[in-house]
């Protein structure tokens, strides 16, 4: 391969932990063809018996479906690892630079959340390839819910130091520029805690120990509220900046950083009613669900207007994406189509079907099913194209470092 560079060499930063994320994002959403049209009756997720009994016994279309959706699931898991070993050993480097001081003195130390928001991203892929690639996985899973909890909750800790650190240097000596916070970027400490909320409420709706499941409802709610308090008050203020600077362009794909922040909640909440209604017989019903979803679907598309407006405004994509223009937070573009994917999908089969609207497998299932599909792939395009320009075209970003 020619190391001839055809763009300006990038500078690496934090948010190129999002390039992993979106990787780990993308397997999320093959795994829901599984999730969805794969039978698996006593459990919450299809497991590694439940796929090969579909494969054997389903017809060539089944057959064809679940071997995209074993590829898709392996591709994206073995990106997602290259990225994140990538990622942390190039932390390491950059930590030794001037760079990084820098980062430290700003605004953009909260860049830094990147790191256990993609950490627990990898947890959850982990957990994916198990269920779908491990034989009596789920005999042993009990076993495992305790070890997982303890790791979300290490990296949640983690995020709170970093992003206390954060807060404290801002809140004691200042530093803090509100006219340069013309973005949502101040969000993604919330994000990164709602992923730590999603990955601690997976035992709530799949284990039927009961104090596991109560374990896990605790320690999600508490990090699904601390996420809400801070993006929340981050968008406000981020919004009144804009309104008075306009977006920063470089930042301005976070706009859209409402969808994905939605969809991670929203998993979260259904995690824990399920685990209420089966191990405390607290009764939700198919209504609640889709209300539930209807709300989130439509602030999504609400998010999505505000920030491809923007984006398209300021001719983004012509210079991010496909011009010669890099930036690393090009790739939180790659969040917000995993997310809309993924909760498309949860609206088809736990709103309409859950209430009825229409039947499963219908064609107007499958025409439902088409919007979630497209995004998909676009958003896999997407995701090739990036890698394309940052890393396997010869611009592959380094620190200040010699090689």
């Amino acid at each position: 391969m020619s190391t001839e560079q055809t763009s300006p060499r990038p500078t690496y930063g934090p948010l190129y932990f999002l390039a992993a994320l979106g990787a780990g994002g993308l397997t999320v959403t093959f795994f829901l063809y599984l999730m969805f049209w794969v039978p698996h009756a006593g459990r919450s997720v299809p497991v590694f018996e439940d796929i090969m009994a579909a494969f054997v016994a389903g017809t060539m279309l089944t057959k064809i479906m679940i071997s995209i959706a074993w590829a898709g699931i392996a591709i994206f898991s073995a990106l997602l690892v290259q990225m994140l070993v990538w990622n942390l050993r190039e932390m390491a480097r950059f930590r030794k630079t001037e760079g990084f001081t820098a980062l430290h003195a700003g605004n953009a130390e909260s860049q830094m959340m990147a790191i256990p928001l993609t950490l627990a991203m990898g947890v959850n892929g982990g957990f994916i390839l198990g269920l779908v690639f491990v034989p009596g996985l789920w005999s042993i899973v009990e076993y495992l819910f305790p070890l997982a909890m303890v790791t979300f909750v290490a990296i949640g800790v983690y995020g709170l130091r970093l992003y206390g650190k954060f807060l404290g240097r801002i809140l004691t000596s200042g530093g803090f520029e509100c006219s340069k916070n013309n973005s949502f970027a101040q969000a993604l400490p919330g994000f990164a805690f709602a992923m730590v909320a999603v990955g601690l409420a997976a035992p709530a709706a799949m284990s039927s120990n009961l104090a596991t499941v109560g374990i896990s409802l605790i320690l999600s709610s508490f990090f699904v509220i601390i996420a809400v308090l801070i993006a929340g008050s981050a968008m406000l203020l981020g919004l009144r900046s804009m309104m008075e600077h306009g977006a920063n362009e470089d930042s301005a794909p976070t706009l859209l950083i409402g969808i994905p922040l939605l969809t991670v909640i929203g998993i979260a909440l259904m995690r824990q009613v399920h685990g209420l209604h089966a191990q405390f017989g607290a009764h939700g019903e198919n209504v609640d669900s889709f209300n539930m979803l209807t709300v989130i679907v439509m602030v999504q598309i609400a998010f999505a207007l505000f920030g491809l407006v923007v984006l398209r405004a300021q001719g983004y994509f012509s210079k991010y994406v496909s011009g010669d223009q890099v930036s690393a937070g090009s790739y939180a573009l790659i969040c917000p189509g995993v997310a809309m994917s993924v909760m498309l999908q949860f609206y088809v089969n736990k709103g309409l079907v859950g209430m009825g609207m229409i039947e499963k497998f219908s064609t107007v299932y499958w025409l439902a099913s088409t919007p979630a599909l497209l995004i998909q792939f676009g958003t896999i395009a997407l995701l090739v194209m990036l890698n394309t320009k940052h890393f396997w075209g010869g611009t592959k970003p380094m620190s200040a470092l010699p090689a």
